[in-house]
């Protein structure tokens, strides 16, 4: 390859190296950057969970007496309300028991009457020469005993009008009803297990449990706003969207488990019946449940964008009064969002850091600022993480 030849492919090569450089610092000036200023916004404090739904109620039908099933009254699945007709049992034998039963008191109602007459007569029989104190004695005898057996008889009506009462099951709660174990024409015992199931649908339990450090450590932190009582639960359903109703927590398990050093957390929520017809939440489904407090605070903030990381850990770079970029190293709030870091410490409000051009600046050494278009949406918006 002639000499001149590669000489100038040398130079081109020089200048093609030397364009970038050119256009970033055009005249040799130092090299333009975006930045914000460090700002106190609104930022809901959170910590999200696993959880499962559960219903505040749940009730298990079984029957109360021995006979045949005569029709089932509900449709699976449906919501029905308490005092519903559910099941008929056969009524025949119990409606003639209760005769019988009713019998048996007007004998025992004759009895005691004749019972009474009887005393009468002896007692005034005895203060003549033909009355005894035994036949008075026997008397009053076979009058408690009348009187005995009459309130047997009554209870044996009671009795049988409780079991034709159990012929008719009917709901003991509002809620939605399961699928019949049993079909009609089958024989139910009081044995014979569960008939259906009911689960109570508005308001819902949400069960989660959480670290002792992170119960200890969310105490602490709303201790001067009411401690736990200052948070509110909200919660991300299977496909990511986030449920429109806010729940209260309730209660706290009186328990830490041995092994994981956890506390189980209760929370109940509303569970509206929708326009179209089906409620959100169904008794042991998984959710996220998000601890979130009730008020937002006031927090340093910085936009997610102007943060880097490496071996020594989290740092921005600061733009001082002279121009010049400085290394800061910062230490970020687990309340960050994937939008917003929550600065705990390292910077102060209204100093100016880089979000833009991050990649000329260099530690020490000037640039030329101008105020960068940032958002910073989503302030408000819970963290992902656990």
């Amino acid at each position: 390859m002639p000499l001149l030849f590669r000489r100038g492919l040398a130079a081109l090569g020089l200048f093609l190296l030397a364009m970038p450089a050119m256009a970033q610092h055009p005249g040799g000036g130092p090299p333009a950057v975006g930045v914000t200023q460090v700002a106190r916004r609104a930022v809901t404090e959170s910590n999200t969970f696993i959880g499962r739904v559960e219903a505040i109620d749940r009730v298990d039908i079984v029957p109360r007496v021995t006979a045949f099933l005569e029709s089932v009254e509900f449709k699976e699945g449906a919501e029905i309300k308490q005092g519903d007709l559910l099941f008929r049992l056969e009524r025949g034998p119990f409606e003639a028991q209760l005769q019988i039963a009713r019998a048996a008191v007007a004998e025992a109602e004759a009895q005691l009457q004749n019972a009474n007459i009887t005393l009468n007569r002896a007692q005034s029989l005895l203060n003549t020469p033909a009355g005894q104190r035994s036949t008075v004695d026997t008397a009053v005898a076979a009058q408690r005993t009348a009187q005995a057996q009459l309130l047997s008889a009554q209870a044996q009506v009671r009795q049988a009008q409780i079991n034709l009462d159990y012929t008719e099951i009917r709901a003991p709660i509002s809620g939605r009803i399961g699928r019949t174990s049993v079909t009609e024409g089958n024989v139910v015992t009081p044995s014979s297990g569960t008939l259906t199931t009911i689960v109570s649908q508005d308001p819902m339990y949400v069960t989660f449990t959480v670290p002792m450090r992170t119960v200890d450590e969310v105490r602490q932190r709303y201790a001067a706003r009411g401690g736990l009582s200052a948070v509110q639960l909200r919660l991300r359903l299977a496909d990511g969207r986030l449920y429109d109703q806010i729940g209260q927590l309730d209660f706290i398990d009186i328990d830490v488990g041995r092994d994981t050093d956890s506390v189980l957390l209760r929370g109940r929520i509303p569970n509206p019946l929708r326009p179209e017809g089906y409620r959100e939440l169904t008794a042991n489904q998984f959710v996220s449940v998000i601890v979130e407090a009730v008020e937002p605070v006031q927090m340093l903030t910085v936009p997610r964008a102007a943060l880097l990381s490496d071996a020594r850990g989290d740092f921005v770079y600061v733009v001082g009064p002279d121009n010049k970029a400085e290394r800061r190293s910062v230490k970020m709030s687990p309340q960050s969002t994937p939008e917003l870091a929550v600065i705990e410490s390292g910077l102060r409000e209204g100093e100016r850091v880089v979000v833009e051009g991050l990649q000329r600046v260099r530690p020490g050494n000037p640039v030329m600022p101008a105020t960068a278009d940032v958002n910073a949406p989503g302030a408000d918006i819970p963290r992902q993480g656990g």
